[in-house]
């Protein structure tokens, strides 16, 4: 096999390089995987090392199961390469040598998450442990001791001043107890366990040495501790290990991954030899301009510039839209434009920092009747804290809804737990009555005197609502609902996860608000059939564009690239740690190199934040990016007024930049006008004639309706139609599939 053929002269460097330890610093799109598999089958077919003896760890399934079909592809006996995730090979090795583990059998069961959420749930009840903060603790605890690879005494002797480290100690030592009991270890154990295993028994990790004697570990930069204390122990022997992974796409921080792995590895294996993929096959050279622009102001990574012989490509593209619902129009207005032109829905993506921000593309989508999948996520309304909030309502609208009504019970949380609910269930099955009626009617006398109180409260709650229902509007009966209940403050905002949900639930509220505003006497029972069928008709058959989180978005590739919500609080979320930040920047870098052709980025003047409209500040990165700074727009998105001249769109800056703010704000008060290339495509032709109120028409998906306004001097004939399902939306007939009936 000619290798030199088939790899650049940075690829066949790291490939030739054998023997001893190898780092290889592979940039964004510059053929890691094409690295891997070449090298594995260079070793088996010119070095003569036997294929049995090379160990491949991957970090999916998904990626072990390519990689695998690659090897064995390229190189004689490539099936006899073991290609594995660390849990998967740890799991394996442990079964082996189950006979050196004290406490287990070889048939242990590898438990889930569910299955641990019993045994939490058992514990904490007997340890009469009720806080709700304090069991995420604990479990949030329980993970950090594990991938830090230390003892619980390790973690105690550290946060000894904490008044409830002695009740976590207790937890965590019954937590394992009841693990080995049931012959069973969590996720985490199996890497514990193999480490112990490894660590103190000689005679097995002689046995896994001589097993194994050429080692290669991808995605390196989303290693956790033990993982590779793992690895440089498995490889301490023989001493051949490749690592290759990207410390500026190092983007799992939240979860364990230690980016300082990287630079660990150069300190305990001296003699390794450093390489550097740079060449990018994926994107153009305007994109990777702007992501080694934004990617150098990071401390914490090697010196490496992405670079392409692919060609100059267009112009990267930003836009600040006056709202939330002015950027997704934005968005889904190109995205159309660029379908017409010729771009597959599947090589489009809007890609976000956090998925509070999807539903306004979502509606838009939907809409405009472009297909589109939720990447790694739930649409937003089937999320389970927009289905429990959505409860509330339904409950107070239709009282025989006992699905919903059991989702308020213990929402938030009250102590309510599914035992109780049952015996709820029972005592409305024996009376033949719903749950609401049960609670609301006290016929609850078999209860426990601590449930009845519970129940009291909930009841009082939905008496309240019920009556302040009939007399508020429908969007400040729903504020009322999220404070009165305590929905809102229920959410630890210094949880990234926690937080993600809490904007969920304000875009939620926002959502509320724009159907009150749009749909004149609408009532909370049209809304939610509004969201009922408007749900039902969003449904794809696993292709068009993608909508994904960027953490969700990472491996992936599109010929179109939409970067939204490039805004601070949000991209970055306000942060002081600087190795926060750096993370976050990288998450940037990461969204910007998913784009092979097209980037545009978006932020908004003013988002719905919190109950209320606030202005918003443009993302830093924009600036680092040179874009917020640009004067001249491309011409090839559209036609765009900038509104920041008008005293109601100026943006208040909170944060020190450690730069002057008139300048890095020079270009708020700067009108941008820029129109389509009417070569690449033409809008839709309108029927002017037919524009006026009470024209009768038909939406593919919201069925037929009626123009109850028509926007005046709106230069793309937008409309708000009055459809007899789904109430009222604001469409452009120039890009909406609308067709008027004759």
């Amino acid at each position: 096999m000619d290798y030199k053929s088939l790899l650049n002269s940075e690829q066949y460097d790291a490939v030739v390089c054998t023997d001893g330890p190898v780092m290889v610093s592979a940039g964004a799109g510059s053929g890691k995987t094409r690295l891997l598999t070449y090298r594995i089958a260079y070793l088996i077919t010119e070095r003569g090392v036997p294929a049995h003896k090379i160990l491949a760890i991957t970090f999916t399934n998904k990626a072990a199961g390519e990689m695998k079909d690659r090897i064995t592809k390229v190189a004689p006996d490539g099936d006899l390469v073991t290609v594995s995730t660390f849990h998967s090979f740890c799991a394996r090795m442990l079964r082996t040598y189950a006979s050196f583990i004290l406490g287990y059998k070889e048939n242990f069961t590898i438990f889930s998450d569910n299955d641990t959420s019993k045994i939490f749930k058992d514990l904490f009840k007997s340890m009469n442990i009720d806080d709700e903060n304090t069991k995420s603790n604990f479990k949030h605890n329980i993970s950090t001791i594990k991938n830090e690879n230390m003892s619980v005494e390790e973690f105690a002797d550290i946060y000894k001043y904490d008044s409830s480290i002695n009740d976590f100690v207790k937890f965590f030592n019954a937590y394992q107890e009841e693990l080995k009991k049931n012959n069973a270890m969590d996720f985490d154990d199996l890497l514990v366990n193999f480490y112990n295993l490894i660590s103190q028994n000689r005679e097995v990790l002689d046995s896994i040495q001589n097993k194994f004697t050429y080692f290669s570990v991808d995605e390196f930069q989303d290693t956790n501790k033990l993982q590779y204390d793992i690895i440089k122990l498995l490889a301490s022997k023989t001493r051949n290990i490749l690592i290759v992974g990207d410390e500026d796409q190092s983007i799992y921080g939240w979860r364990g991954a230690n980016i300082d792995n990287i630079f660990n590895f150069t300190r305990d294996f001296k003699e390794s030899k450093v390489f550097k993929l740079e060449q990018n096959y994926r994107s153009t050279k305007k994109i990777l301009d702007r992501a080694n622009l934004i990617i150098k102001n990071n401390k914490n990574r090697l010196d490496k510039r992405l670079y392409t012989e692919n060609g100059e490509g267009s112009e990267v593209i930003y836009y600040q839209s006056s709202n939330e619902s002015d950027e997704a129009d934005f968005v889904v207005r190109n995205i159309i434009r660029m379908h017409n032109a010729g771009v597959p829905y599947s090589e489009m993506a809007i890609l976000m920092r956090l998925n509070a921000l999807s539903r306004s593309f979502e509606e838009k989508l939907l809409a405009y009747n472009i297909p589109h999948i939720m990447y790694n996520g739930f649409k937003f309304f089937e999320r389970a804290e927009i289905k429990n909030v959505l409860a509330y309502l339904t409950a107070l609208v239709n009282p025989d809804d006992n699905i919903s009504f059991a989702r308020i019970i213990n929402f938030p949380k009250r102590g309510i737990g599914d035992t109780s609910i049952d015996k709820l269930n029972e005592i409305a099955m024996k009376y033949h009555t719903s749950l609401k009626s049960v609670v609301m009617n006290n016929e609850t006398e078999i209860l426990p005197k601590a449930l009845k109180d519970k129940l009291k409260v909930l009841k009082e709650l939905l008496t309240d609502l019920e009556e302040k229902m009939s007399s508020m509007g429908m969007y400040d009966f729903f504020s009322y609902l999220l404070d009165k209940s305590g929905i809102l403050k229920s959410f630890d905002l210094d949880n990234e996860q926690e937080y993600e949900r809490f904007l969920n639930i304000n875009s939620l509220s926002n959502s509320v608000r724009e159907f009150e505003e749009n749909n004149d006497g609408a009532t909370i029972v049209d809304y939610l059939q509004s969201v009922t069928l408007s749900s039902a008709m969003d449904s794809d058959d696993g292709t068009g564009v993608v909508i994904a989180t960027i953490h969700g978005a990472k491996g992936l590739e599109f010929d179109t690239v939409f970067v939204v919500g490039c805004e601070e609080k949000i991209f970055p979320i306000t942060r002081d740690d600087k190795d926060d930040l750096e993370e976050e920047r990288r998450l940037m870098y990461v969204a910007i190199t998913r784009a092979k052709k097209d980037l545009i980025l978006t932020s908004s003047s003013s988002r719905f934040m919190y109950g209320k409209r606030e202005y918003s500040v443009k993302s830093r990165f924009l600036y680092e990016l040179d874009l917020a700074k640009e004067r001249q727009i491309n011409s090839r998105f559209g036609t765009y007024n900038n509104r920041n001249n008008d005293d109601n769109y100026r943006t208040q800056n909170k944060f020190n930049y450690g730069g002057n703010m008139n300048t890095l704000n020079s270009n708020n008060n700067q009108s941008f006008n820029y129109t389509f290339n009417k070569n690449a495509v033409e809008k839709k032709a309108v029927d002017f004639s037919k524009i006026k109120l009470g024209a009768k028409v038909v939406h593919p998906k919201f069925g037929e309706g009626e123009i109850v306004e028509v926007t005046p001097n709106s230069s793309n004939h937008c409309v708000k139609i009055k459809f007899d399902v789904v109430g009222e939306k604001m469409l452009s007939l120039e890009y909406a599939p609308i067709e008027f009936k004759d």
